[in-house]
């Protein structure tokens, strides 16, 4: 059975319900194992023993979020040349535009050798104002169902060996 690792880090909710959308809809392929954890928890051995991985994180100042960094460079190297083609894709709950913080995963899985399987999905919450930035985020129904229907693809694609 293959394995889908779903890593996420939430400041203000917006990313954990992305990830938790991303699960529902991977919970839906029943031959692929779907595992989500947060960054803060995530160990070089659970990222070894997936088959595929969704990174999930904030855009906080223009980056990813510093738990997701944090998540990275406790793995980095210990992963490194291990994990070659396995495929990922990466989603950002931006307040802007969230373009940084997906350069900077898709920088981060290009020395890990991963593969790129989708396209990353960023949801724009428009939040510019200080206030609006520290709020409790709520994300809409459709851009939850893109992350279901995802999460749903990923896991159908590993277990048909697509990727």
């Amino acid at each position: 059975m293959k394995t889908l690792l779903i890593i996420y880090h939430s400041i203000t909710g917006g990313s954990k319900a992305m990830a938790h959308a991303v699960a529902e809809g991977a919970a839906t392929e029943t031959a692929t194992r779907t595992l989500l954890l947060h960054a803060s928890e995530t160990t070089a051995d659970h990222v070894l023993q997936a088959d595929g991985y969704v990174f999930i994180t904030p855009e906080t100042l223009g980056s990813m979020a510093g738990l997701m960094k944090d998540f990275f460079d406790c793995t980095y190297y210990a992963v490194l040349d291990q994990i070659n083609g396995r495929p990922y894709t990466a989603l950002v709950c931006a307040g802007s535009d969230g373009q940084g913080a997906v350069k900077q995963i898709q920088r981060i899985a290009t020395g890990w050798r991963l593969s790129e399987m989708a396209t990353p999905e960023i949801v724009c919450t428009q939040a510019q104002t200080p206030e609006a930035i520290l709020a409790p985020k709520t994300i809409n129904p459709e851009n939850l169902q893109r992350c279901r229907d995802l999460g749903a693809a990923f896991a159908s694609g590993l277990a048909m060996g697509l990727f």
